[in-house]
């Protein structure tokens, strides 16, 4: 399963600064000037996972191998979209065009400049609230002209024995008085509707705090989130507090250096293991763990998966091919040394078809043909 994850704001909040990081190489054009990025800028990232080295150590002494098997984390697409400003939806500044870039991601992290600095120039800016709305307003006028062009296509499919369009214009009349369609109340086979409509207030999202670097460390986070949560009106959970600057620094960083600079300033964990835990929470998914001779690897699975989808996400066939998966803890895999003891031990459980996949599951998949 890949997640695609879509950095969008106003001009100059941070998001290619934060894009570069993530990265840790210069795939966009952070400059001090809006639209610098004219094409979505599109990379591929390893989810930081420390449990892979751990189960590669671990394989290596088992299997008696000279070196680690490879080890391939799980992945998170980054789209880096063009800054947006008011009037996108009728094609101001680079418009439409970007607008469609936010269909083809799972989530958007809504990038919003939380500190001043003189030296980097406010480009439609004016502060969170404002600026926020701003993008959020562009979002549903664009969905506003999705749902018309829907309506004149649909004067004859019903729902629940009512005109789809009914439904249509509920969606209508929530969305003009500014309401995301994300926030809207509605029925299961609703919102199945809904979803297939791809309107771009629909999407879940992330709001992602750009502070300074003085505000920046663990103890600060929770009454930053609370006063912005506040303000925007929004959930605590929404939110991810990063500082751009310090992202782009840690990315100059061996991985040790990292974990000092960020001890430094009382931060545990990154920018980019915060986003991509956050984006797994909001979009409900969790990672299984699979290790042997030829690779250790993190897949990301829907939470509530039975094994048979999670064994498809290896590979389709082994759906229909399903016969058990044997299954560990991490936890108990890593305290009796892998397979081998964790079978003499009567730790491995025999799971089939129904069985509903854990966050951290070590399991090999039995495939018949």
């Amino acid at each position: 399963m890949s997640l695609g994850i879509g950095i969008i704001g106003l001009p100059n909040v941070g998001k290619s600064t934060l894009f570069n990081a993530l990265l840790k190489k210069q795939q966009a054009l952070a400059a001090n000037y809006p639209f610098a990025t004219i094409e979505p800028n599109i990379g591929v990232v390893p989810v930081p996972d420390e449990r892979l080295v751990r189960l590669a150590e671990i394989t290596k002494e088992e299997e008696g191998m000279a070196n680690l098997p490879p080890i391939k984390p799980a992945t998170v697409e980054f789209v880096d979209i063009a800054g947006l400003v008011k009037g996108a939806s009728e094609g101001a500044g680079l418009g439409n065009k970007f607008l469609s870039h936010i269909r083809e991601v799972q989530i958007v992290a809504h990038v919003v400049r939380a500190f001043e600095d003189d030296d980097v120039i406010r480009e439609g800016s004016v502060d969170v609230l404002s600026d926020y709305k701003t993008i959020e307003t562009e979002l549903i006028l664009s969905d506003l002209q999705t749902l018309e062009n829907s309506k004149s296509k649909n004067q004859k499919a019903k729902v629940q024995g009512k005109n789809k369009n009914e439904l249509l214009e509920r969606v209508e009349k929530e969305l003009n008085n500014g309401i995301p369609a994300r926030n809207l109340k509605l029925s299961d086979e609703e919102r199945e509707i809904v979803n297939n409509l791809f309107l771009l207030s629909n999407k879940k999202e992330i709001i992602v705090l750009n502070v300074s670097e003085n505000e920046y460390n663990d103890e600060n986070t929770p009454k930053i989130i609370e006063k912005y949560a506040e303000i925007l009106d929004l959930e605590k959970n929404n939110f991810v507090v990063i500082c751009a600057k310090v992202e782009s620094e840690l990315s100059e960083l061996s991985g040790e250096e990292q974990k000092e600079y960020l001890e430094s300033l009382g931060v545990k964990s990154s920018g980019l293991e915060m986003l991509i835990r956050k984006a797994y929470d909001r979009l409900g998914l969790i990672s299984f763990l699979t290790c042997g001779e030829k690779e250790v690897r993190a897949w990301t699975v829907r939470r509530g998966a039975p094994a048979p989808e999670a064994a498809g996400v290896i590979h389709t066939d082994f759906i229909k091919n399903f016969i058990k998966a044997e299954t560990v803890s991490y936890e108990e895999f890593i305290t009796n040394g892998g397979w081998k003891c964790c079978r003499e031990k009567g730790k491995v459980r025999f799971e089939g078809r129904d069985y509903i996949m854990q966050e951290g599951d070590v399991v090999e998949f039995k495939i018949g043909r």
